[in-house]
């Protein structure tokens, strides 16, 4: 395991968290690659759909974190006002992520609300989600987030096999970040059991459907007494609606997508 550093150190030269040794995955660089110039109509296309909002989709962000409406209402003008879908176009999320881009404001407004200290997803690749939760803890001002992968491509836009892992995550967000490549069960197993209960759990790591069983059921198992655990792409296995079922519930979906989010909370299941 790596600790990301940011670039607030004292020197202002940020250090790069890189492979350990023998794990067969890119470096993490704080240079992107592959990077295609955009016309201003594009990026400004691309701002837009990173910032899509659906409503009922915000008044579920309530109901899991248990967040007022002004609340919520001074978290989406954060977004509106945010650099956040720059920061990202500048290290490469272009056309070619489109379909990878919806949800990340909603995952912003999701850690705004709730608050979280621990945050753990699975199946990083270039980082856009990741850039998303650790600018909200970084708004924050308290929490962590461990990402473990890399993620698969199964599924996902051809524009993920051209970038490094982290990619898209500047050192500036790195400060809060642990990044533990090689994406095994037993790097899953050392981090829930260590570090106390999960806050926010987020599952985006492929279609296969025994590690989605896997890794669903050990997320809700460590999740803290008002933790939320998210999973996306809803459609590529029944582990999520599985999941739902053993809490008497109905697949529970945060977001139609595509890709389709869903989000569970132990607030909603105990009540």
């Amino acid at each position: 395991m790596q600790r990301a550093t940011s670039s607030r150190v004292a020197s202002g030269t940020p250090s790069d968290a890189t492979s350990s040794p023998g794990a067969m995955v890119p470096s993490l660089n704080t240079r992107p690659r592959h990077l295609t110039l955009l016309s201003p109509a594009a990026r400004k296309a691309l701002r837009q759909r990173m910032l899509f909002l659906r409503q009922a989709s915000v008044q579920k962000i309530a109901e899991l974190a248990g967040a007022s409406g002004p609340e919520l209402k001074g978290f989406r003008h954060e977004l509106a006002e945010s650099d956040i879908p720059d920061l990202l176009l500048q290290r490469g999320a272009g056309l070619a992520f489109a379909r990878e881009l919806p949800q990340g404001g909603l995952m912003y407004l999701l850690v705004r609300a709730l608050r979280p200290r621990r945050v753990i997803e699975t199946g990083v690749r270039p980082g856009y989600s990741t850039v998303w939760l650790l600018a909200a803890l970084e708004a924050n001002g308290e929490g962590e987030l461990t990402s473990l992968g890399p993620g698969p491509t199964t599924g996902r836009t051809p524009g993920v096999h051209d970038v490094g892992v982290g990619q898209f995550v500047p050192p500036s967000l790195r400060a809060r970040w642990t990044l533990v490549l090689g994406n095994t069960v037993q790097h899953l197993q050392r981090i829930l059991s260590t570090g106390g209960p999960v806050d926010l759990f987020f599952y985006d790591n492929g279609p296969d459907v025994m590690r989605a069983r896997f890794e669903l059921r050990s997320a809700w198992s460590s999740l803290s007494e008002h933790g939320v655990l998210l999973a996306h792409h809803l459609e590529a296995s029944s582990a999520w609606s599985e999941l739902c079922r053993t809490q008497g519930l109905a697949p529970q979906v945060l977001d139609a997508g595509p890709p389709p989010m869903g989000a569970l909370s132990m607030r909603r299941a105990s009540g």
